[in-house]
């Protein structure tokens, strides 16, 4: 909702309150409620075993940007930022933190990114800092200048501070393959919608290769259903079963190459894709932050930017809240009455995502 029309409806509801009031109230008061959200997320990551990730075009200050979601069933989370970068997403993921923190965890997903032995030898030595600056001075020190050195090693002290802050290296991040998201040191795992949405946009030119589409898609399908059966009802066997079973599905000799290279495609997702055998617990699909993210573009359709980083801060703010009562079936206007009345009748959000993570 824009700010215009939320003024309209608090003049419904009775509310005797100027324009410059509510703006002032938005985006200049509302550091309590920052705080809760940041509280939020760091639970939310605790208690999780999967989370679901994706983000969407911004234009924060009429610039280019992006607006991340990062959530699942007991909460939503928002942040908008100018870049979409593997490292951008770990420094959301901190939500507030700021160290860099040299460890095993590092040094692991330093060699899986494959930084070379000489920069690996520099960094051998456990070891934090507590912010930003100092962490490139140590970089600049040690003489990591290459910009592909610095990211792999800047990610893989992101990684370490994010597991050293409770974050468990069992924590799944499900997305719709975007390279920010595939973080060496944290599980991915595929969204088999989006990895199935390349094949019904490819041109055959023939009844033949029209056959081939049909028919690669049927098998697809056919085994996606397998895997909903296999979540309700996990075995052994027919987790061996269907692990056996991919290969044939995803590596036909279609004679259409446009379809035999999408293939190719899938067929190197393999492990991303079939983590729900190993992990029945796993949604095959990353439809919920698609869902949650909608409102996000209904409110950039609606008023297109933000004209401030306060405004910024506060509208992804309020957006987490908002989603993350309604999951958790809550009322967001109660809560907002509750807040801003300084009653504080309600339960922290935090705790509420916690109690709902727990086993019933």
């Amino acid at each position: 909702m824009s700010q215009p029309l939320l003024l309209k409806q608090l003049w419904d509801f009775g509310v005797p309150i100027s324009s410059g009031h509510l703006n002032r109230l938005i985006t200049e008061g509302p550091e309590s409620f920052h705080a809760e959200k940041a509280a939020m997320l760091r639970v939310g990551l605790a208690v999780s075993a999967y989370i679901h990730v994706e983000d969407t075009a911004a234009r924060p200050q009429g610039q280019n940007g992006y607006c991340m979601h990062i959530g699942n069933e007991w909460f939503a989370w928002f942040a908008s930022t100018e870049s979409k970068s593997r490292i951008n997403f770990l420094e959301v993921l901190r939500a507030g933190q700021t160290d860099y923190v040299i460890d095993a965890a590092a040094r692991a997903s330093r060699h899986q990114q494959k930084l070379p032995q000489a920069q690996l030898r520099l960094l051998a030595e456990d070891r934090a800092w507590a912010e930003k600056a100092a962490w490139e001075a140590q970089l600049r020190t040690l003489g990591i200048a290459t910009e592909r050195h610095r990211r792999i090693a800047t990610a893989g002290a992101l990684v370490a501070s994010l597991l050293t802050h409770g974050v468990s290296p069992a924590l799944v991040i499900l997305s719709d393959d975007a390279g920010q998201f595939n973080v060496a040191g944290l599980l991915p795992a595929l969204c088999w919608i989006h990895a199935e949405r390349t094949l019904p946009t490819l041109l055959p030119c023939s009844d033949a290769k029209r056959a081939a589409q049909a028919a690669v898609r049927d098998h697809i399908w056919r085994f996606y259903q397998e895997l909903k059966t296999f979540k309700l009802t996990p075995g052994e066997a027919t987790q061996r079963t269907l692990g056996e079973r991919v290969d044939v599905i995803v590596t036909p000799l279609t004679g259409f190459q446009t379809l035999t290279l999408a293939l190719q495609r899938l067929h190197a997702n393999n492990q991303e894709l079939l983590l729900g055998l190993e992990r029945p617990d796993l949604p095959l699909h990353n439809n919920l932050s698609a869902n949650d993210i909608r409102d996000y573009v209904k409110k950039r359709q609606i008023s297109a930017t933000t004209r401030s980083e306060a405004g910024r801060a506060a509208r992804d703010t309020f957006l987490s809240l908002k989603k993350t009562r309604q999951k958790l079936g809550l009322s967001f206007w109660h809560y907002l009455q509750d807040r801003l009345a300084r009653t504080h009748h309600l339960p922290p959000l935090p705790l509420l995502i916690s109690t709902a993570a727990q086993p019933s």
